[in-house]
């Protein structure tokens, strides 16, 4: 067995987590077998073993309980922390000539020139219909991720790649370029994507990305065939970027976001978004805030899409008041609520699956979806 097929076994699964259960029964009574002495008794160092033992058993079971609850974790890969098993070097990725059946992935520094931000490394997966020649100038959606979080969130959790890989294989191998940027620049930053005190992200995100993407995967120019869409943070990310910057995307996706840049979890507490990101500025703060965007001018030719589950009670309260705003102010809007769903990657993996046909269809990667679901 291979490193990349042990990565890849399936720990949601029952028989997975059953067989899990029996091991670690085993451990505990086979540790208690050898940590036995002469008379029959259990060792004073092995019972200190049994309970470490024990202890990190419990840990772990928890943490399966947790998991099991927000569906981050799919594979021991993911739990590893290991690349995608289809990942290549981008050296590779640029000269290889062939055409694969499914989408690659790549991990990439992208620079933040004009920004200075640092990012961590980005990953980008692109569709098989890139490896054509000449190279075609595909569309780009980019994917920001939440807090905490990796770009990597979104092939993990989000099962990003293999969503866009079942929509490529049914239309001829044609799909957008998938980039996810970091936008925190550490697992626990919650920048909101703006220029603040924790580096310019928004112009990261606006400038250097663009410009990185175009130059080394020959995409296309942002514009109509540039799409933004996050979960969580990156949600109310993209919804912030879309409104403030729609000559660069024509389509945003928000996936269980705010109401729009907030340093904690409410959508009330805008005192403390004014004083921690943007210096104090209620005048900076409302050029960022979807409500007074949306409030003072109309977005011919942008579409939206907005996908929350209904036991999410803020990103849900958001949606209800950002979403007839949007279509006020001329955006073509999709909604959509998933019955008993809450702020985990089963929702965020659902709206990506649900909202990457209209979104692609949109960018010209594929045929247009005319209504919402």
């Amino acid at each position: 067995m291979t490193v990349d097929s042990v990565g890849e076994i399936d720990i949601t699964t029952d028989s997975f987590l059953g067989a899990g259960g029996v091991i670690a029964l085993l451990v505990v009574v086979g540790l208690a077998l050898v940590m036995r002495n002469r008379l029959g008794r259990i060792t004073r160092v092995g019972k200190v073993a049994l309970a470490s033992v024990i202890t990190i058993l419990v840990l772990i079971g928890s943490g399966a309980s947790v998991n099991a609850h927000f569906d981050y974790f799919r594979t021991l890969g993911d739990v590893l922390g290991l690349p995608p098993s289809d990942e290549v070097e981008l050296a590779a990725l640029l000269a290889r000539t062939d055409r694969p059946d499914r989408g690659v992935v790549t991990t990439i520094e992208l620079p933040g020139k004009e920004s200075g931000f640092t990012g961590r490394p980005a990953m980008v997966w692109v569709p098989p219909a890139w490896f054509a020649r000449p190279r075609p100038t595909l569309p780009v959606l980019m994917l920001l991720h939440g807090t905490p979080g990796t770009p990597q969130d979104w092939l993990d959790g989000g099962q990003a790649g293999a969503t866009a890989d079942e929509y490529a294989a049914a239309h001829g191998g044609t799909a957008p370029i998938l980039v996810m940027p970091d936008v925190n620049g550490t697992i626990d930053g919650d920048t909101e994507c703006v220029d603040g005190p924790d580096g310019r992200v928004e112009t990261y995100l606006t400038a250097d990305v663009p410009r990185f993407v175009q130059d080394v995967f020959h995409a296309a120019a942002p514009g109509r065939t540039w799409a933004v869409a996050g979960l969580s943070e990156g949600g109310s990310c993209s919804l912030m970027l879309a409104l403030r910057h729609p000559d660069l995307f024509g389509t945003f996706g928000d996936y269980a976001g705010l109401a729009g840049p907030r340093a904690g979890d409410t959508n009330a507490d805008t005192d403390s978004a004014v004083a921690q990101l943007f210096g104090g500025s209620r005048q900076a703060f409302l050029a960022h805030e979807p409500a007074a965007l949306l409030a003072g001018r109309r977005y011919p030719g942008l579409g939206g899409w907005f996908e929350v589950g209904d036991a999410d009670p803020e990103p849900s309260a958001a949606a209800e008041t950002i979403v007839p705003a949007a279509r006020r102010a001329g955006i073509a809007t999709c909604e959509v609520v998933v019955p008993g769903a809450g702020h985990t990657f089963v929702l965020f993996s659902q709206a990506f699956s649900d909202s990457l046909p209209w979104i692609a269809g949109r960018l010209g990667a594929g045929p247009a979806v005319p209504s919402c679901p």
